[in-house]
């Protein structure tokens, strides 16, 4: 299981991405960082710097933005590439790539942005030198996204937004936030939304921080009040918010399943399972329960990343989306939860302290058996958040009822 992990034997690849694999594995040894590396190993929060160091490594690459047609400075790479590309990266302990300005607002301003936006915005992305965050969820207005209530003006030559955004995650961080508002009442709900690009340090917005049941600080409530955006910064027609939400959405099909990250659990996870076989102090029977459940588990993960590659080579050929995102969004949630729950299990009743000052530290730390279970406590109460964000698994499951049951 380890080599299979290493080497991403998830599935048939062809010979192309098997040489790609092996490329990324390469340069990541070559190029990230060993501070960082042990850093995302060992489970620490990552701060600004972690992302946007990696980033620019990446960048200097040609790398950051792969996904990017080469006329705005990306690759090119197909969707494979880009899965093969996700999940090396997790497996060999490199940060995420942050997605909402590269993944999200980056690909919409040069779908649906005019030249001068193109120009005034896709640098800046490229380089990470700006943060962006998402302006989409509400209170009260989360899965029923249709039903937001933050409301822009016309103004002359600006619109003066009014309304607050729920759950924008790193908004304590972000010069931008790409954002979804009502520009028209009258109409039906989603034709009345436009997208805008606001400017964090416009007067009138607040951050209020959300420490989530992790104890650490991701995400933030949003209030603006009276904020006044320029026309121009405005994506698209007035009326084609939802339009270029859906578009916006559908570019994190290759991510949904967050299979990456999931390997790298699983190699930590057998790690702990040698540990406790070593140490003598679990009976055998308990291990062999403990063995059984690892197994069960791993096949599970496995399943679902052939269950991802096949999905990303029928959209790779060109077959349309339906109800596989919400699949892959349902089964992902599930695996990780299981995979964090067992090691829950392996670690014992000292993982039940959690402290979030364990997250905190530098690899240079000490770190003790009890800071190590903190780390995994983490890791099993952010789990629970991933059955609500990006849609809850609830509304997920009403998406494949409409889309498989209906037709």
């Amino acid at each position: 299981m380890k080599d299979s992990i290493a080497y991403g034997m998830l599935g048939n690849e062809s010979a192309e991405l098997v040489s790609w694999r092996a490329e990324v594995r390469d340069f990541i040894s070559r190029h990230l960082p060993s501070e960082l590396r042990r850093k995302v190993a060992l489970g620490l929060k990552l701060n600004k710097a972690d992302f946007i160091g990696w980033q620019k490594i990446l960048f200097a690459q040609g790398w950051f933005a792969g996904a990017w047609p080469r006329e705005f400075g990306g690759q090119g790479w197909d969707l494979c590439k880009q899965l093969v590309f996700s999940q090396e990266s997790a497996i060999q302990d490199a940060p995420a790539v942050i997605p909402y300005g590269v993944n999200m607002v980056g690909p919409v301003i040069y779908t649906f942005g005019s030249p001068e936006q193109q120009r005034e915005h896709l640098p800046s992305i490229l380089s990470s030198d700006i943060w962006w965050c998402q302006g989409y969820s509400e209170p009260g207005s989360g899965s029923d996204l249709a039903s937001l209530k933050t409301v822009a003006v016309r103004d002359d030559d600006h619109y003066v937004v009014n309304g607050t955004k729920m759950w924008t995650t790193e908004a304590h961080w972000a010069d931008k936030m790409h954002c979804l508002v009502r520009t028209d009442r009258e109409v039906k709900a989603q034709q009345g939304i436009s997208f805008l690009l606001i400017d964090m340090k416009t007067p009138g917005i607040t951050i209020a921080p959300i420490v989530t049941i992790d104890g650490i600080h991701h995400t933030n409530q949003v209030f603006l009040d009276n904020v006044r955006v320029p026309v121009g910064n405005r994506i698209g027609a007035e009326g084609q918010g939802w339009s270029i939400a859906k578009f916006l959405l559908s570019n994190e099909r290759t991510s949904i399943a967050d299979t990456g990250p999931k390997l790298r659990f699983l190699r930590h996870l057998l790690g702990l399972y040698e540990t406790l076989t070593a140490s003598k102090a679990v009976p055998d029977s308990r291990l062999a329960l403990l063995s059984a459940k690892m197994a069960g588990v791993e096949i599970q993960l496995l399943t679902l990343c052939a269950l991802e590659r096949r999905y990303v080579d029928a959209w790779a050929a060109g077959k349309k989306p339906g109800a596989e995102a919400s699949l892959l969004k349902i089964r992902g949630t599930e695996i990780l939860q299981a995979l964090t729950e067992l090691a829950m299990e392996f670690e014992g009743p000292i993982a039940n302290a959690h402290d979030p000052a364990d997250m905190h530290g530098t690899p240079a730390d000490l770190r003790t058996g009890a800071q190590r279970a903190s780390t995994i406590a983490h890791e099993y109460l952010y789990a629970r958040c991933w059955s609500i964000f990006g849609g809850t698994n609830e509304i997920q499951r009403n998406i494949i009822a409409r889309q498989m049951l209906t037709a």
